[in-house]
């Protein structure tokens, strides 16, 4: 008879580990057995170098299972204390509507998608995004606008950059007004300084007319509204600006906008800003899609990225991103920022909330807010307290005799006010506020039951405090998708229909090498959206956010253990953020010692493609290091490089394991031959996924890394963000982190040796829950295994597909790490069918592509994870080896070397249900290649696209209805930028 099993065992299958890794113990068994291998420590022994295996287990704790996480993390929710926060300073109070927090935010097929660099399968995010573009032109008065940023800060820095390139004027300066908001100003400057570039910060407004009339600028950068409130015609000044050759760049609000005269109509070139408060909590800072719009002319230097309109090879209309020549990380060394990763997730959140309430409703919404600051204006005034300026949105500044009492009066009605360095209270109202809230703001300030206001009579008199100059009177929204979808019914319907388009991992496996598409588990997403993380304002006052504080500081601890590194900063908001991070931080400390030279960043020609670009935003100088056959950093080349320019030597940035997916034996030697030679290591953390558990960067002589949260520690992709990309650093460097953000830049206090480089200290700390949870579901061992896994699956994949596609790079007994590149140059060479006409013909099999054509061209990059099961891989395999076959079709003229379904995929249900069939192959083939297809099938929703058509017509907005007339031919879209 079987033995009873101990409670020990039955109490194990409740552990989550089980649930995160794909294969069970009889599939591992099974490819184990089909590698050679008779464990996977075993296996991991022959893939990683014993010079960098770690001997001791992770320093964590075991396991544990879904309910006890989910109470932990409760337990430190109910340590935040959630107040009615009327700070503003960017960030405010909105109502997610819950059709689509339930049917966007916690759906797995909008959070679960990648970036849209396959454009067949991306309709539906692309169409949400180009819905985002048009709700950010709009609003804005420009002609075109980016697919989002990575938060307003940053989007100012990234304008500053852009107006230094576009303007006219030589000068080296960039303006700014004082009452922008500080935590822009801050990540402003600290952009500008390693570019040399002089950010001249001028806080009076008498003083800042001064500085306009001079002209010693190339941008000059405004809020609108003021950080404190007051809101102004800026269209003399525009012109002033104009006349010195320079570039007049405004932040702002979109909401405000719906009622104020837009900054295009005022003469900007470019406008930026956050989309948070449509509909996105305020998550402690984050995350938020900032936006980027400006004038026609700057569209192929735009940061970020865009969506626009092409054609399909059967003429239909189709999105795709455009100009993706534009992007930061092609560019490399000759970038002009290291943008990487958008806020995807976010901007779809905020264009639907646009949808969903339209021109009308969005007009509605910030009406009443300006009219409850009026009327809150009148009310204090009627008890002796005057507002300090005369115009106002939803920001009301004054100067309060007692401001102590007023503050202690707001703690106790659990109401948090911004205090300015000069004294003054600002009061920052929202969509969320209540009439009540407006009574509880006059008790606060002084008000009694006998002299407290009548809203309604005030109503009734109080004067509208934006002048009638500055209210809107242009139309915005326009087109038909901001105008229909107005009842929860008619929104769902069409959110569904958006994500039936998509192709994400709650469909189907994404073999992305380089970007770890594993489990994103319902677990670590469910506390993302408590209230307790949500609805902080990342200015609150410590003693409100106790919970978020020990949530940071353990996981801060956790990725030190997984790192082996001594400290962490968890403020950079991408991959690109985090390496930005960590060469400031190498910087800073060559400074301190004196070592101001030292500006050569010594680079793998293999590299990632924002490595080069984050050295050149640093001001360094990039040299590039040879790669050998085998594809790893040429040690000898390395040498003669690191001793040639020994005296001027900041930095190596390498990738461990290599971008071509191995690891490299000599990385112990690379990091003495960088350290002999005066240098600093930086490992670019990107890999991550084929090491936690298994080997520490910081103990084998890295210096610091960026980690990729939205990669190994398991927060969403969401479409192309968000992301956290924190900095880790061993000791000498830990001073040079990124500093806390200063509610005011004229205060000196909490200003380190570090710099900020996102506008909230903790970047996007709403999101952080997630890879909290994951670390602490599966435990030091989970972790490890999670790692041999992922080894495991990628060389069972390489293995399966030996016969039919060779393997670019192996490493030690011809192992690959936790990927493998599929080199089909070969295969074009002979046959004509290219790695694209493979990824393309994957979609037919209802499969995302791998990587394409990086790092190098002509190759599909693998990288399997250890999410996904044996039973999956199979799937996988099975389709590549049928496209295999297929192209021996060609080779062996029983198709077509141009008809035939690789070259014409992918194949959408209309081309093979309508009209007559004129290929050379069978409808059949074309889309059932396998039985199991008949079963579950997904369809395309376009042909293949046309890239060339889309870049020589570029269109970035909403398309027309009629455009989708059967009489329409592709030349409508022959008007660039068309709005």
């Amino acid at each position: 008879m079987p033995s009873t099993p101990s409670l020990q065992q039955l109490e194990d299958r409740d552990a989550f580990v089980a649930r995160h890794i794909g294969p069970g113990d009889a599939e591992i068994a099974s490819m184990l057995k089909t590698l050679g291998h008779a464990s996977l420590d075993a296996l991991t022994d022959a893939i990683v170098p014993a010079k960098i295996r770690s001997t001791a287990p992770l320093a964590l704790p075991a396991a544990m299972t879904e309910v006890d996480a989910l109470a932990k993390i409760r337990a430190l929710a109910d340590k935040n204390e959630v107040f009615k926060s009327f700070i503003g300073q960017g960030y405010y109070g909105t109502h997610m509507p819950n059709v689509i927090l339930r049917n966007i935010l916690e759906n797995p097929a909008w959070y679960t998608a990648y970036t849209p660099y396959q454009a067949e399968i991306s309709q539906g995010r692309m169409e949400a995004l180009i819905n985002f573009q048009t709700m950010c032109a709009d609003l804005t008065g420009m002609e075109i606008a980016n697919a989002s940023l990575l938060d307003e800060g940053t989007a100012a820095a990234e304008a500053m950059t852009l107006a230094k390139r576009s303007a006219k004027s030589k000068s080296n300066v960039f303006l700014v007004a004082g009452d922008t908001h500080p935590q822009t100003i801050e990540v402003v400057q600290t952009r500008a300084e390693p570019l040399d570039i002089t950010v001249q910060v001028v806080r009076s407004t008498d003083e800042f007319h001064v500085a306009l009339e001079k002209g010693d600028y190339f941008g000059v950068l405004v809020q609108y509204p003021a950080s404190s409130g007051w809101i102004e015609e800026w269209s003399q000044d525009a012109d002033m600006i104009h006349s010195h050759g320079a570039l007049f760049v405004v932040a702002t609000d979109l909401l405000a906008l719906t009622v104020l005269k837009s900054p295009g109509e005022m003469g900007a070139d470019i406008v930026i800003g956050n989309s948070q408060r449509f509909g996105v909590p305020f998550g402690f800072g984050g995350p938020h899609a900032a936006y980027m719009a400006c004038r026609d002319a700057y569209k192929r230097n735009l940061a970020g990225r865009l969506i626009g309109v092409s054609v399909d090879t059967e003429g239909n209309k189709a999105y795709r991103l455009t100009l993706q020549t534009r992007e930061q990380h092609i560019r490399r060394e000759k970038a002009t920022s290291n943008i990487c990763t958008a806020q995807v997730l976010l901007a779809v959140l905020a264009s639907m909330y646009a949808v969903y309430h339209g021109p009308e409703g969005l007009t509605r919404i910030a009406t009443r807010v300006a009219r409850l600051t009026a009327i809150l204006a009148a009310g204090l005034k009627t008890f002796g307290i005057d507002a300090v300026h005369a115009t106002a949105f939803d920001t009301l500044c004054v100067n309060a005799a007692d401001a102590q009492a007023v503050l202690a009066r707001a703690k106790e009605a659990r109401i948090n006010l911004r205090v300015r360095n000069n004294g003054s209270l600002c009061v920052s109202l929202d969509e969320t506020t209540t009439r009540d809230d407006i009574e509880t703001l006059w008790r606060v300030f002084g008000a009694t039951a006998e002299n407290l206001p009548s809203i309604e009579a005030l109503d009734a008199n109080a004067p509208s405090l934006i002048p009638e100059a500055l209210r809107r009177t242009s139309k915005f929204l326009t087109h038909p998708v901001f105008n229909t979808h107005h009842s929860e019914h008619e929104l769902l319907r069409y959110m569904r229909s958006l994500a039936d388009k998509d192709l994400a991992m709650d469909r189907t496996m994404i073999p992305l090498g380089s970007c770890t598409m594993k489990l994103n588990a319902t677990a670590e997403m469910i506390p993302v959206t408590w209230p307790e993380f949500a609805n902080i304002h990342p200015l609150a006052p410590a003693d409100q956010t106790r919970g978020y504080e020990a949530l940071i500081a353990g996981l801060e601890a956790m990725l030190v253990e997984c790192t082996g590194y001594d400290a962490v900063s968890l403020q950079p908001n991408s991959g690109a953020q985090g390496e930005y991070a960590g060469l400031l931080a190498i910087r800073a400390y060559h400074a301190s010692r004196g070592d101001t030279q030292r500006d050569i960043c010594l680079i793998p020609e293999s590299a990632h493609g924002t490595n080069p670009a984050s050295a050149q935003l640093c001001g360094m100088r990039v040299v590039v290091v040879a790669c050998d056959k085998n594809g790893n950093v040429d040690v000898d080349d390395l040498r003669v490089k690191a001793e040639k320019h020994k005296d001027q030597l900041a930095a190596i940035m390498i990738t461990y394991p290599s971008t071509h997916g191995v690891f490299e034996e000599s990385v112990v030697e690379i990091c003495e031959i960088v350290h002999a030679n005066g240098g600093q290591v930086y490992t670019d953390g990107a890999n991550m996924n084929a090491l936690v558990g298994v080997a520490k960067p910081g103990k084998w002589g890295s210096d610091v890394s960026h980690l990729n949260l939205h990669k190994t520690f398991c927060i969403p992709h969401g479409g192309g963000g968000p992301g956290v990309g924190p900095c880790a650093v061993r000791d000498h460097l830990a001073p040079f982190l990124p500093k806390a953000a200063a509610a005011d830049p004229f205060k000196t206090e909490g200003v380190g040796q570090g710099a900020l480089v996102s506008a909230a200290t903790y970047g996007s700390a709403s999101i952080l829950p997630i890879s909290w949870m994951y670390i602490t579901l599966m435990g030091a061992a989970g972790l490890r295994k999670a790692t041999q896994v992922a080894l495991l699956n990628a060389n069972y994949v390489a293995k399966r597909l030996a016969p039919h596609y060779k393997t670019l790079y192996t490493g030690r007994n011809g192992l690959v790490a936790h990927e493998c590149i599929l080199d089909l140059r070969p295969i074009k060479d002979e046959t004509g069918i290219s790695a694209e006409d493979v990824a393309k013909r994957l979609i037919d099999f209802g499969f995302h592509a791998p990587t394409l054509s990086f790092p190098v061209a002509g190759t599909l990059m693998v990288e399997p994870t250890e999410s996904e099961s044996q039973y999956e891989l199979d799937r996988f395999i099975d389709a590549m080896i049928q496209i295999r076959d297929e192209i021996r079709m060609v080779e062996r003229g029983e198709l077509d070397s141009e008809d035939n379904p690789l070259k014409h995929a992918p194949h959408t249900a209309m081309q093979v249900a309508t009209g007559d069939w004129n290929h050379a192959y069978s409808r059949e083939l074309a889309v059932f290649p396998l039985q199991s297809l008949k079963q579950q099938k997904y369809w395309p929703p376009v042909a293949r696209v046309d890239n060339v058509f889309g870049d020589k017509n570029v269109f970035c907005s909403c398309i027309p209805v009629d455009a989708f007339k059967e009489e329409d031919e592709p030349e409508a879209f022959s008007e660039p930028m068309a709005v």
